[in-house]
């Protein structure tokens, strides 16, 4: 996506306080409402500014774009907290052809224009925002389920009013079977919330950790097995090592590199347990003496293969 400068939408400094963002809004605004504003594209400036609003305004949304720029989107998915767009509707082009902007009470009282429904309420309660995140477990950990520390880098908001960071170690019970993408709810572990209200929960996203030996898809786990050219070609027994433990497994004679065993109901556990699959791979043994050198020029001769049939023109 293009980058937007936020801060320069909004005519504020970096080290802008939540206040000077908010007290900026209101001011442009007033000034870019496709309904008062005469100014040249107004419409244009109004949804760019409502854009750098909704990211400014928002601690945790706030701290990503400062540290990711003009990316700050794929640093964490975008879940606009519930009722942030409550302030206007915007209809697509309709029966009147053109876009139409529905005032609401928030646009009545920006623009002095309330009926009613005067002030805030002095006892104002507002429930603390959502916050999410993603966590890398190993493959290990849904199998058997485990507590983890995690930490997190948290935004919050200073005496002052300023956006700043700070790292924030919980300890996570990581539930057995959980599967990439499932997440974890923490209740009351989001942002704080306003006039003594309850803080929101804290969401976190699993996703598996890079493993030499494992690979999730869904619920099924797939390994890799080194065999010898021998045990593949002849068929053999093994002990196979899996995340439940040691199995004995029958490879076939005959078996090609990329073949795959299936173990059934033995990959991440579940009401509905994924399978594990046994990908074959062809591991050569080593020419570095005479005598294996011997031993593959023998092969060669007692061979009539070639491993390219069919590939060459």
């Amino acid at each position: 996506m293009e980058y937007k400068d936020y801060y320069k939408i909004m005519g504020v400094e970096r080290n802008a306080t939540q206040d000077d963002i908010r007290r900026a809004y209101r001011k442009l605004a007033r000034k870019y409402h496709p309904d008062v504003s005469t100014q040249k594209d107004a419409e244009a400036h109004f949804k760019d500014l409502g854009e750098a609003y909704e990211v400014l305004k928002d601690a945790e949304k706030r701290a990503a774009y400062d540290q990711l720029g003009s990316h700050w989107r794929a640093g964490q998915e975008f879940r606009p907290p519930p009722g942030w767009d409550a302030g206007f509707e915007r209809h697509g082009p309709g029966a009147g052809g053109a876009h139409e902007y529905a005032a609401s009470d928030f646009f009545e009282e920006l623009f002095g224009q309330a009926r009613g429904n005067q002030g805030r309420r002095a006892d104002f309660r507002l429930r603390g925002e959502d916050h999410h995140a993603r966590v890398m477990i190993d493959v290990q950990d849904s199998y058997h389920g485990a507590t983890r520390p995690v930490t997190l880098t948290m935004p919050e908001l200073t005496s002052d009013g300023h956006v700043t960071t700070r790292q924030r170690t919980l300890n996570v019970r990581i539930p057995k079977g959980i599967k990439a993408g499932q997440q974890i709810r923490l209740k009351g572990q989001g942002g704080a919330g306003a006039g003594g209200a309850e803080a929101g929960d804290l969401y976190l996203e699993m996703e598996f950790r890079p493993d030499d030996h494992y690979r999730v898809e869904g619920s099924d786990v797939i390994m890799s097995l080194p065999v010898a050219p021998w045990e593949a070609a002849l068929g053999d027994r093994v002990t196979l090592i899996t995340p439940t433990g040691p199995v004995e497994l029958k490879i076939p004679a005959n078996s090609q590199a990329g073949k795959k065993l299936r173990l059934k109901g033995r990959g991440l556990p579940g009401k509905s347990p994924g399978d594990l699959y046994v990908e074959l791979r062809i591991s050569l043994p080593p020419a570095e003496d005479e005598t294996a050198r011997a031993a593959y020029r023998e092969m060669k001769k007692q061979f009539s293969f070639n491993p390219r049939a069919g590939t060459e023109g």
